[in-house]
C-alpha cells in the first residue's frame, strides 16, 4: 500500500498534527514582531543581569580580583584571547592569530557536541525502538540500560580514557553517553504513549507495521524527543567542558581549567562569556532545526519552543 494511500482518508477525517497525516507545510508566521519582541526582551534581561554585577561592584559590593565586572574582563578582548594559543607561543604571535585561535577552539567545542548530540540521538533512538518491537532484545537490555541510567556522565570520564586515550573521542563519548540513556527511556515512553486511536485508524485501514511507524509512531514521537533532546543539550555542554580540562587537552574546557590553575578570573569570566553565548547560538539554532524538520507542529507546540 503507498503511502498517499494511507494518508488520504485519515486527511478527511481530520487527524490532529501529529498524527497520520501532518500537513504539508507550517501555516506562515505573524511577521517579526514576535521576533523583534523575544530579542527586545533578551536584551533587557541580560543589560539587568549586567546592571546588577556593574551597581554591586560600582558600590564596592564585589571584588574585582575575584569577581571582575565585565567591563573588566571584556575591556581588552585581545589580552584574553591570546590565552587561546597555544601554551609556547603566548604572546609570540600577533593579535589576528590570537583571535584565529579563540575561533578555532570555540568550534573545536561545538564540533564535539554536536557529535556527541547526533550519535547519542540517533542510536538512542534505534535502541529505543528496537526495545519496544522486538521483545527479546528489550528483556535483554532494558535492565541494563536502567541500571546505567542513574551513573553521572563524569562518573564514566576514566573509561573513557581508557578505552579511547586522550584527543576527541573520549569528549565525544562523554556527550554520547551523556544523552544515550535519558533518550533511549524517554523514546521508550514516548512510544508507549502513542494514542490508540491512531494506532486502531492504521490498522482498520491496513497500513502495514513499516507504515504505522513511518507515519504513526515517529511524527508522534519526535516532538517530545527534540525538547529532551534540548534540555540536555545544556548538560552536554557541561560534560564536554569537562572532558576537555582532563582528557582532551584543548577546547574551551581546557581554557577554563587553565584560568582556575593560574588564578585568573579575568579569563575564566571571559571564557564563561563565551561559553554562555555559544550555548544560546546552539541552542536557537537547534530550535531553528527542530521547526524546519517538525513542520507538521504548531510553533506553540514543539516540543516546548516558544
Amino acid at each position: 500500500m503507498k503511502a498517499d494511500t494511507l494518508q488520504k482518508p485519515v486527511k478527511n477525517a481530520g487527524v490532529s498534527p501529529g498524527g497520520l497525516n501532518p500537513p504539508l507545510r507550517r501555516p506562515k508566521g505573524r511577521g517579526w514582531g514576535p521576533f523583534f519582541s523575544r530579542v527586545g526582551w533578551g536584551v533587557a534581561s541580560v543589560a539587568l543581569f549586567t546592571g546588577i554585577w556593574e551597581a554591586m561592584w560600582a558600590f564596592g559590593g564585589l571584588n574585582p580580583l575575584l569577581l571582575p565586572p565585565p567591563h573588566i574582563f571584556l575591556a581588552n578582548f585581545a589580552r584574553q584571547a591570546q590565552y587561546f594559543i597555544p601554551t609556547d607561543v603566548i604572546g609570540q604571535i600577533t593579535d589576528d592569530t590570537a583571535l584565529l585561535s579563540l575561533g578555532k577552539t570555540i568550534l573545536a567545542t561545538v564540533g564535539r557536541v554536536m557529535a556527541g548530540l547526533a550519535l547519542g540521538f540517533i542510536l538512542s533512538l534505534s535502541c529505543g525502538l528496537a526495545i519496544c518491537y522486538f521483545r527479546l532484545f528489550g528483556k535483554l537490555v532494558l535492565p541494563t540500560i536502567t541500571l546505567l541510567a542513574p551513573i553521572s556522565p563524569i562518573a564514566w570520564l576514566p573509561v573513557a580514557i581508557f578505552i579511547f586515550g586522550i584527543g576527541n573521542p573520549p569528549a565525544i563519548f562523554m556527550v554520547f553517553i551523556s544523552l544515550f540513556f535519558v533518550m533511549t527511556v524517554s523514546t521508550i515512553s514516548q512510544i508507549e504513549g502513542v494514542g490508540k486511536t491512531h494506532l486502531n485508524v492504521a490498522a482498520v485501514m491496513g497500513a502495514t507495521r513499516a507504515q504505522t511507524f513511518r507515519y504513526v509512531i515517529i511524527p508522534a514521537i519526535l516532538p517530545s524527543l527534540f525538547f529532551v533532546l534540548r534540555m540536555n543539550l545544556f548538560g552536554a555542554w557541561m560534560i564536554v567542558l569537562v572532558a576537555e580540562a582532563t582528557g582532551v587537552g584543548s577546547g574551551l574546557g581546557q581554557i577554563v581549567m587553565q584560568a582556575r590553575n593560574t588564578f585568573n578570573s579575568s579569563l575564566s569570566f571571559f571564557t564563561m562569556t563565551i561559553i554562555g553565548i555559544t550555548g544560546f547560538v546552539f541552542d536557537l539554532l537547534l530550535r531553528n532545526v527542530q521547526k524546519k524538520l517538525l513542520y507538521w507542529v504548531p510553533e506553540n507546540h514543539a516540543g516546548g519552543s516558544k
